[in-house]
């Protein structure tokens, strides 16, 4: 339901969402709490595989380089996820088939 709502850097509401604020936002609605920033949130899960990786996990990318947590996604299964890209853009559905997010990704956590 919240696909093409805005990014809002640090934005946790339907009015914007960061990327984080997105998850956070979705694991709330479903009785969950997760730490406030995507780096809290990939320590906060336990690693699972991706082949493993259930819709509802998260997905974690380092978007400036290096292996460093920048960016989260909400996994929805066979290779796709949900996220909020970046400032100017909406949230939207990934894949990560795609060469950046190949690049980027940094590994799944489940919190169940």
């Amino acid at each position: 339901g919240y696909l093409g709502v805005p990014y809002l850097f640090g934005g946790d509401t339907a009015q914007g969402f960061g990327c984080s604020g997105l998850t956070g936002a979705v694991y709330r609605l479903n009785g969950l709490r997760l730490p406030r920033s995507s780096r809290a949130q990939f320590e906060a899960g336990s690693p699972v595989d991706l082949d493993q990786a259930r819709a509802g996990d998260l997905v974690f990318f380092a978007t400036g380089g290096g292996n460093r947590v920048s960016h989260v996604g909400l996994y929805l299964g066979q290779g796709t996820f949900i996220h909020a890209p970046r400032s100017g853009q909406t949230i939207r559905q990934g894949d990560l088939a795609d060469p950046y997010f190949r690049k980027t990704f940094l590994g799944a956590r489940t919190y169940l």
